[in-house]
């Protein structure tokens, strides 16, 4: 007689020795779900929209899409000592609206700003705290940039000189909002 032969083929599988392959199993799913997660990561991120600037609060970015007119943008504002003051030394990234992209015309008329003749936001003569804003960028959106905004009326976006154009080396990612 063989081993083979007087082991049953339940006792191959005792508690111990099934425990040490769902471990095993366990191990490897995880490790593999962890590749995969960490490959989404290169390209995706999750945002949460701490202003009331945007009607959601937290968002999925896809780093490799292209913005079109009404998508959700993210981009890292640019250093200026009005933000300084009123974000910090190094704030936290901005989510907006596309308004206009390149090849489109922004005219302002007063305050008003319209893209393409659609009015499309009013700016403040000044910040909450009464510090004057300068007026943002007009003429047609160069190449690879964009002009955005949200309809709060204490959006800070283009429609000032401060943030002015948002162009690709700025942007973080195309965001959809998923709560």
């Amino acid at each position: 007689m063989t081993l083979a032969e007087t082991q049953s083929p339940t006792a191959f599988w005792s508690p111990a020795r099934r425990r040490r392959y769902l471990v095993y199993a366990a191990v490897g799913i995880g490790l593999v779900s962890l590749s995969q997660l960490a490959r989404w990561s290169d390209d995706h991120a999750l945002l949460v929209n701490a202003t009331t600037s945007l009607p959601n609060w937290a968002f999925m970015i896809d780093r490799q899409r292209v913005p079109v007119r009404g998508d959700f943008i993210f981009f890292e504002p640019p250093p200026g000592p009005l933000l300084a003051r009123h974000f910090g030394a190094r704030p936290q990234p901005f989510g907006k609206i596309v308004y206009g992209v390149a090849g489109d015309r922004v005219e302002q008329h007063g305050r008003l700003f319209s893209v393409n003749s659609r009015p499309v936001a009013l700016a403040k003569p000044a910040t909450r705290f009464g510090e004057p804003l300068a007026l943002g960028p007009t003429g047609i959106i160069p190449r690879g940039c964009y002009f955005v905004g949200t309809p709060h009326r204490d959006s800070f976006d283009s429609r000032y000189a401060a943030i002015g154009w948002v162009c690709r080396p700025r942007i973080i990612g195309v965001g959809r909002a998923i709560l």
